[in-house]
This record gives structure tokens, sequence and C-alpha cells, in this order.
């Protein structure tokens, strides 16, 4: 197959138009339909500058038309307008056509370079970027040399850090910035040297400024190369390190002052600990209070001063824990000395950091407190004492005041009820005197019997009162007692009056025993029986006796039918001598509940009534299961 022109054409990647004189279209390839978007009918016969923006085209397409006649050839890059809108970028190539020797035209070749031309404008906006960005740093010193060392490039941190304008440096060696053992040792070519072999030289050492000052500089040098590998110069950034090598030197004289003032501290042991708990020093504080040496701790575990109980406990790695988590860990407690004796400590441990906030170890710090502790202890025990000494003072005055009101409240109701059946008596006796001088004889037999009464009643006061007296002095024969025993005694001894009275008896009582004496609470129990068979206004008596347990005391219920107690009495029947009712119809003293009320107190119970008139009455006492002391 022979290849003709029209092949060529019709098939070449590029786009091609052919132009007349005046710049109309007059044919084209299918390669330039499909870099403009248009058919090819539409581009027949349309003017070449109607493919451009629109602004000024024709005068331009005019004016690059002649140069390509003028020059026999023209590339020009511009936009063009694709048919739907678009723009992109066209590399435009003119070349003019002639026809024995006549101009009658020209074929212009299209080429859309619209990713090409936006990669050179990213890599322009990037290198202007950085170009910004390098003039901008004032911190660094960033300037470029030529192979030989020679400064081609120069910013403003240049300026700032090294002194120099840009005029003063462009086109000078670099060696300038070096002092004069440097340029004598030939540091400055050993360097460049260094950074093509191996990309870049890297230090810091101390460089020269403008005025001849040094300062002491971080360097990195680096070696350029094309895409040919071709050494096309290098880039050298420049840092002023020297306020930091002085705050370095400042800070390394500080620690040192500081370690010097840690090891001579005596009265506090303070020593480092590496992040496991590790001993990585020792002052001698810690030497005097712990009596180790540094020789003898150094390397160990921390836990050595611990007594043994906190070590199986796990304290030790827990505090450490506690002072990572939250910085410090602080207490009081007892530690080990070498020789194993225990001291009071008070202890900081606080968690000691790096500039990037990595935990490098623990710092410790250990007083003795064993003096204070002590002196705090013996006031404590001094102070327990004297509280105690207090108290039983209290208690002895509280009942010293008791006994006192007691015996005085005894004396006045004494004083009272006593001289009641004496004066009877001595009435009685005026009055047989009487009957004796009026020789009345028949009536001397009744005063007679009614002087034997008031003895007798005088007796009866007597007897109690003893028996009061029995109950409150008599030491408690305190044994292990069980409630059902003690309340079966004291209806053996009320047998002929329940009997007589047809009274019914219940119980329903816990088989919880109590500590007490026997015969002091089956008096107790007999003194509340005899009460319910008494006052029952002609009723047969029904009694329950009930006991359960509550929390440590045993709960003791007595309940009656009978006549019941108004409400405002029901403290006043627990007095001496307390009667609510005439002799005549309930005959007795008034002292029974009185025994009661001392029996339950001296086993530190407490008792009282529960009552309505003629809803019967219910006493509840309340006494510890525990053995009660002695009051």
């Amino acid at each position: 197959m022979q290849i003709t022109n029209d092949i060529i054409f019709e098939y070449l990647s590029e786009g091609v138009v052919v132009l007349d004189m005046s710049g109309k279209i007059v044919s084209c390839n299918p390669a330039a339909c499909d870099i403009t978007g248009y058919r090819e009918g539409d581009l027949m016969g349309k003017p070449f500058h109607a493919l451009g923006n629109g602004e000024g085209d024709l005068f331009q397409y005019q004016y690059e038309r002649d140069q390509a006649l003028q020059h026999k050839k023209l590339v020009v890059e511009s936009w063009k307008v694709h048919q739907n809108g678009t723009r992109f970028w066209c590399e435009t190539s003119y070349a003019p056509i002639f026809t024995q020797e006549e101009h009658t035209g020209f074929c212009v070749v299209l080429r859309d370079i619209s990713e090409r031309k936006q990669i050179q404008i990213e890599l322009l906006e990037s290198e202007e970027r950085y170009r910004l960005m390098v003039e901008a740093v004032k911190d660094y010193s960033i300037f470029m040399l030529d192979p030989q060392g020679h400064i081609i490039t120069w910013s403003d941190g240049g300026g700032l850090i090294q002194g120099y304008a840009e005029s003063e440096v462009l086109g000078k060696h670099f060696s300038i910035f070096y002092t004069a053992t440097d340029l004598i040792d030939k540091k400055p070519d050993r360097e460049l040297e260094i950074a093509r072999q191996t990309g870049a030289y890297r230090e810091e050492g101390w460089r020269v400024k403008k005025g001849g000052s040094l300062f002491w500089a971080s360097v990195v040098l680096t070696a350029l190369f094309n895409n040919q590998n071709k050494l096309i110069g290098y880039s050298k950034v420049t840092m002023d390190l020297t306020r930091r090598l002085q705050n370095e030197e400042s800070l390394r004289q500080s620690e040192a002052r500081y370690r010097s003032l840690v090891e001579q501290v005596g009265d506090y042991g303070i020593f480092m600990l590496d992040t496991k708990g590790r001993i990585c020093s020792w002052n001698e504080g810690a030497k005097r209070i712990k009596g180790y040496t540094a020789q003898e701790v150094i390397g160990k575990y921390f836990s050595i001063f611990y007594p043994e109980e906190d070590i199986l406990s796990g304290k030790p790695a827990r505090e450490l824990r506690i002072a990572r988590a939250t910085g410090k860990y602080e207490e009081e407690g007892w530690r080990l000395r070498k020789d194993g004796s225990r001291f009071w400590a008070n202890i900081v441990i606080t968690a000691v950091y790096d500039t990037e906030r990595l935990l490098t170890g623990f710092s410790k710090v250990t007083r003795d407190l064993t003096e204070r502790k002590l002196a705090e202890q013996g006031l404590q025990e001094r102070s327990n004492e004297y509280r105690q000494l207090v108290q039983e003072l209290m208690t002895t005055n509280n009942a010293l005041s008791a006994v006192n009101h007691e015996l005085e409240e005894f004396t006045a109701i004494v004083s009272h009820d006593l001289k009641e059946p004496v004066r009877s008596v001595k009435s009685y006796l005026y009055l047989i005197e009487q009957q004796i001088a009026q020789q009345k004889y028949e009536a001397i037999g009744s005063s007679v019997l009614k002087s034997i009464k008031g003895t007798q009643r005088m007796q009866d006061l007597i007897d109690n009162l003893l028996q009061y007296s029995q109950v409150s002095k008599t030491d408690l024969k305190r044994e292990k007692l069980d409630l059902d025993d003690v309340v079966a005694e004291a209806l053996l001894n009320l047998d002929d009056a329940i009997r007589k009275s047809g009274a019914q008896i219940s119980k329903d009582m816990t088989t919880q025993g109590l500590f007490g004496d026997r015969v002091q609470l089956a008096q107790m129990f007999q003194n509340l029986l005899a009460n319910a068979l008494k006052f029952t206004d002609g009723k047969t008596p029904e009694v329950s006796i009930r006991s359960w347990p509550e929390s440590d005391v045993l709960r003791i219920v007595v309940t009656d039918n009978g006549i019941g107690i108004a409400e405002q009495h029901l403290e006043k029947v627990f007095g001496v001598f307390k009667k609510l009712h005439f002799a005549s119809k309930y005959p007795g003293t008034g002292m029974g509940l009185a025994i009661c009320k001392k029996v339950v107190e001296r086993h530190n119970g407490k008792i009282w009534a529960e009552s309505s008139p003629g809803q019967g009455t219910s006493f509840h006492i309340m006494i510890p299961t525990n053995e009660p002391t002695k009051i």
C-alpha cells in the first residue's frame, strides 16, 4: 500500500488545519476536530481566530501569521475555546505554505497542552511558595551554593543570623562564615565533599558573623542533583543555637549545684528511681535515715525499705502507678532501716518527665518523723486516759447525783409514809388512855385492835424499805439464766394466789437466755404478776408473758386485763410508796413497781407501762442479753 500525504494528514495525532491568506480554515484533519470539539463541517470556512478567547483575537492572530511568514515558523502557547465553551491550553505552530514560490496560506499544528501547562503552573506556584516560605523564615539562614561553594541565593534569616545583606554575600565563597582554624584545616571544602558523597553533612560548631563575633550553629549542608544525577549545587541551612548552648551550660551548672546541695542534705533522704523503681542516686540524708551506703542500694528495687506486709500487698508498685497517673504520691507510714528497725516516715514520690513528656523516672523524698509520731502517740494515750478519767468522773458524778436525788426523794417519802402509821398508833393510844380514864372498858378492845393494825402497817413499810434497800445494795450474782425458769419460780411463789383467783397465765417466750441475778429477776416477775392478780376489779385475771430478741436486748412484755392506769399516772406508779387507790380496796404499800424498776435498772435495762383505764396494762422490759455491768 502506498502511503500518501493525504493518509498521513488523516491519521496524525496532532490537530492540523490549513488557512488561506485571510486566515480562514480551508481544511482540517480529524485530530483537529477532536481537540477543538467542532465537526469538520463547522470548522470549514471559520476564521481561525474564532477558536481564541474572543478578546482582540483578530489582531493577535494577524500578528502571529505575519511573524510566521517573516520567520518561516512561529510557535505560541495560548488559550483556545472548545466548542462547548470551556478553555484549554493550546500549543499553536504556524508554518507558511508556498506554491511555486507564491505564498498561498498557512499550515497550523494544534496540540492540547492543558495537562502539561497545569503541571508547569503548579510547579511554578510551588517554587514561588517555597521561595516565599524561605524568605519569610527568620530563625534559620537558608541559602543556595553553586557546585564550587559560592553563594547564589540569600534569605532574610541569613541577614538576621549572620549579619550580611544579600548584596554583601552573593557570589562569595561560603567559607567567609568559618573561623580561621577551620579555614586552615580546610573544613569548608571537606564539608562540601562529604555532602557530595553522602548526600548531606550535619554538625554543630562555631561560626563567624559579619563583625567577627562567634555563634554556636547547627548546620545542614545538602547536595542537589538534577535528573541526570549531575551536581548542580548545595542548600545550606544554619540555625543559631548560642542561647541554647548558654542555657545548657547554665542548666549543667545549676544541676551540679543542685546535686551538690542534695547530696549534703542530712534531714531528708533524697534519691532518684528509674522507671522500674530501681534506685539510681543516693544522698547523705538517705544514708543517715536508712543506714545504707550508696554502694549498697544503687540498682536495687526501692521496696527494700518497706515492711513485709506492704510488699505482700503490692504497695511499692501501687505508689509508683499513682505517682505516674497523678504526678505525685504522698503519705506517712512505717518504713525499714538497714538493721530492720522501723521508723515513721513522710514520703513524697514525684514522677519525672523529659521535655517530650516521656517518663524518665521518679524522685523520692523521705523524712524521719519517728520522734513526732511517738510524741503524738504519747499525747494521744494521755488524752485517752484523761478522757476516760473524765468520763468515769462524769459517770460517777451522774450516779452520785442520781443516788443523791433518789435519797432525797426516798427520805421525803419515807418520812411522810412512816409518820402516818406512827400518828395512827399514837392517836389510838391517847384514845385508850381516855377510855380507861372514863372507864369505857368495852371500847378499849376496838382501839387496841386498830393500834395493832397501825403497828402492822408500819412493820410492812419497814420490811418493804429493807427489801428495796437490799435490791439497791446487794451485789448482783450474775449468771446465764433461762427466762422460762425465772418466770416459773415467780409463779411457784404465787401459786396460792393464782389458784384462789382462778387466774389464767399464758407464756410465749424465746429460748434465748440472758445474764442476770436469778433472785432479783424472779422478784421482779413476782411483783408484776401480784399486781396483775390484785388490780382486777372482780374480773378473773388473764395474764400473758411474752419475750423476743431485738438486736442485742431481750424484750419482755407482761400484759393483764386489770383496771388499767390513766396516762398521767404511768410514770408515777414506779415511785416509792406510790399508790393510786385506797388501801381499803387494794391493800399494799406501793413498793412493788419501785422494786421492779430498781431491778431492771441494775441490769442496765429499762421498764415502762402502756395502759388505758379499764383496758388492762402492759409492762415492757428491755434487758441486754450480754452480761450487765454493775451499777
